[in-house]
């Protein structure tokens, strides 16, 4: 079992926190990480959110990559409908020769109707746009000299240069869940990532119509990474005390919202569908955090690994509003007494 780390680089409105202070603390956290033997560190995107989510992932994760020597570097997840692929490609070509073949590209159609509007892109053409950019990117990063004809992007004769450093290209992660999607994900043999916004039960079913996909098509996926909010204390009150209000900042703003407005379904632990935001507390979707003591922490990993076949636990451990000298104890924490359960 391997651990990496998220970054989201939230400050909810009204937080003393100011914009820079995430970015710092994460320059700060993944030397620290890496020596503690966290493996990867992953940033989430989206656009015009309140709360100054990523909005340039890939510039992050370039300050990411100047700061650690061996930790897998990634977009967990790039919305790749809101870019120009060649543009994207190139990006992704420098980002793996700055960081020695270290990048996943972590990617996803995604689903907020404000950022589409944003960049001028239609949402109901967010599916084909992903399907025909990944197309796209593929070929400009294997291919000598390449020119494409698609419905979105025509591109005439040309080479990409740098080509990325692994080989063929930077391993692709899908972060989606519908049963369409799912399927892309196994067609294109790209590793498949669980949101945390999903139940250990909805990610049961994700995987099941994934891994029977995978098989018709001779497709055997070695990695199953899972992305889940961490946070370890001394005790579950301590460790509720600190998350609880990021969490409830996290899925009331943003998930919440958007079931509520019908973009994306959210369901609670109970698998009730969320239908208006302000119903949402940290109890609500309880059963699928990380949230308490070294020993809950190691028990709910176990159920992971034991019913989904976990490979990786990408620990969302910087959650909104939390101070970093608070994040750095929980980091500390998490891989002195829960790592060690897993070494194997």
């Amino acid at each position: 079992m391997k651990f990496g780390l998220l970054f989201g680089f939230q400050i909810p409105p009204g937080s003393p926190i100011r914009a820079h202070e995430p970015y710092q603390d994460m320059l700060r956290c993944l030397p620290r990480a890496e020596e503690l033997g966290y493996v990867s560190a992953y940033s989430v995107e989206h656009h015009v959110q309140p709360d100054c989510m990523t909005p340039s992932p890939l510039i992050a994760l370039a300050g990411a990559a100047a700061v650690t020597e061996r930790m897998r570097i990634g977009t967990n997840i790039l919305l790749v409908p809101l870019y120009h692929p060649v543009k994207l490609a190139e990006d992704v070509a420098v980002l793996d020769n700055l960081s020695n073949g270290r990048f996943t590209f972590g990617v996803a159609p995604g689903y907020v109707s404000e950022e589409f509007a944003l960049m001028g892109v239609p949402r109901d053409e967010r599916n084909k746009r992903f399907e025909e950019a990944l197309d796209l990117m593929q070929r400009a990063w294997t291919e000598e000299t390449f020119s494409f004809e698609g419905h979105f992007y025509r591109v005439p004769e040309c080479s990409l240069t740098p080509r990325p450093v692994q080989e063929p290209h930077p391993p692709i992660w899908y972060g989606v869940s519908g049963p369409l999607a799912l399927k892309r994900a196994a067609r294109r043999g790209a590793t498949l990532v669980a949101s945390p916004r999903h139940s250990l039960a909805e990610l049961r079913a994700h995987y099941a119509a994934y891994d029977e996909e995978a098989a018709r098509v001779g497709f055997e996926p070695t990695e199953r990474p899972i992305v889940r909010e961490v946070f370890i204390g001394r005790t579950m009150e301590e460790a509720e005390r600190l998350a609880a209000p990021g969490l409830e900042h996290l899925f009331t703003e943003l998930y919440g919202k958007k079931s509520a407005q019908g973009e994306r379904e959210l369901r609670d632990d109970q698998g009730t569908l969320i239908t208006d935001e302000a119903a949402v507390s940290f109890e609500t979707f309880k059963g699928r955090y990380v949230i308490g003591t070294p020993d809950f922490a190691i028990s709910e990993i176990e159920r992971y690994r034991d019913e989904l076949g976990a490979t990786e636990i990408v620990c969302w451990m910087h959650l909104p509003g939390i101070p970093g000298d608070d994040v750095m104890t929980s980091v500390e924490l998490f891989a002195r007494e829960v790592m060690p359960a897993f070494a194997d």
